[in-house]
């Protein structure tokens, strides 16, 4: 029996996608509760904001099955342009709000957003757009690759000022690999690397907060109740974990112990709740969810749909770095960003643009389907 084409026919991204937001959702519920009630707030103050998000996020995924690719990739330069514009905003002093010693989020009345969740979307769209417009020009002339480094610089300038340097590192290695797999020579890259890592040197010593945090992971426990109190609390709940966990509920770092349980540092209370199944399970997921969007990436671009591939490799991309970043801090092997967990933690924002992320790649994989011409959306079943 032949399958109708208008059905979404990826399983695998379907089943690893829903249970990360499944999982995350869950977790949340369980590692929120002690934050909730230390701000006499409800117990369920942040399940409850993390599933209007979802709710939000969900209405823009079924909205945007039935954009056609084509739209986005006209809207790459305008995207950028209000990706500099918002993040310009947020440095006006009087107009975004301080919060932790950072100013990322843009408070309109009772609605906060953070800005740097959807550049990272947008900036992706644009050097999808470029790659595209560009084609001999990147792969034959080093002013194709200077150009988009030129933006991100300045994107990431934006960014350090907030200062977020967690998500310009995420932009930067996102981008890198888009240029990479849109055809940049590899002899390009190595110069490159060798001048990010002297800016990268000088941004992170400039600031003492960030020496700290790039010393105190190699041997956490030297300083475990300053600089390293983070880590040494992370790895008490992997250590608690053990093989199967205490069980949901059961986490005793949650209690005020661990900071932000709930979004930086969810994997550990993962970890220690359901053990090393639970977190073995959670990478599986990632790695077959990064797996199936490089594939369909691969598939776009080989018949001849190269702005949806390009798009599905920055998501990929994206997504892949984000968690294998915010899973290395938890572990102790990366020094402590403050960096969420993709489609898991807590954050309105974040699982709105994952969600929209997710809904562009629902999309490509209709359109591979059935032609980018066509403009129904996909059934799921």
């Amino acid at each position: 029996m032949v399958k109708d084409p208008k059905t979404f026919s990826d399983p695998w991204l379907l089943l690893s996608a829903s249970s990360l937001i499944c999982i995350g959702l869950v977790m949340v519920a369980s590692a929120s509760v002690p934050i909730a009630e230390g701000y006499k707030l409800s117990p369920l103050y942040f399940t409850i904001h993390q599933m209007i998000g979802l709710g939000i996020g969900l209405f823009f995924f079924f909205g945007f099955t039935f954009i056609p690719i084509r739209v986005w990739e006209m809207f790459g330069v305008p995207l950028l342009l209000c990706s500099i514009v918002f993040l310009t905003i947020l440095l006006i002093p009087g107009v975004s709000r301080e919060v932790n010693g950072s100013v990322r989020w843009l408070f309109l009345g009772p609605i906060s957003i953070q800005v740097s969740e959807f550049v990272k979307l947008a900036f992706i769209i644009y050097i999808a757009s470029y790659l595209v417009r560009r084609q001999e020009e990147v792969h034959t002339k080093m002013s194709g690759f200077l150009k988009p480094l030129l933006l991100l610089g300045l994107i990431s300038g934006l960014l350090l000022l907030e200062p977020d340097f967690g998500t310009a590192v995420v932009i930067a290695a996102t981008v890198m690999g888009m240029l990479f797999l849109g055809g940049v020579p590899f002899k390009r890259f190595f110069v490159l690397f060798l001048v990010v890592l002297g800016i990268l040197a000088v941004v992170s010593f400039a600031s003492p907060y960030r020496i700290a945090r790039l010393t105190s992971f190699l041997d956490p426990w030297s300083d475990q109740f300053n600089t390293g109190y983070q880590l040494t609390q992370a790895l008490i709940a992997f250590g608690r974990g053990g093989w199967l966990g205490m069980g949901l509920g059961g986490s005793v770092q949650k209690l005020l112990y661990l900071p932000e349980p709930h979004t930086d540092f969810l994997y550990a209370v993962l970890a220690e709740e359901l053990g090393l199944v639970g977190g073995l399970t959670v990478l599986i997921f990632f790695s077959v969810l990064v797996m199936r969007i490089l594939l369909m990436g691969r598939k776009a671009v080989l018949k001849g749909q190269l702005f949806a591939g390009f798009v599905a490799y920055g998501i990929a991309l994206w997504f892949g770095i984000q968690a294998m970043i915010n899973i290395g801090v938890n572990i102790g092997v990366l020094p402590t960003k403050g960096l969420t967990l993709p489609l898991m933690s807590y954050g309105s924002c974040s699982i709105i643009v994952g969600l929209m992320a997710l809904g562009l790649l629902f999309r490509i994989d209709f359109e591979l389907r059935v032609g980018p011409a066509q403009r129904p959306a996909p059934t799921f079943g």
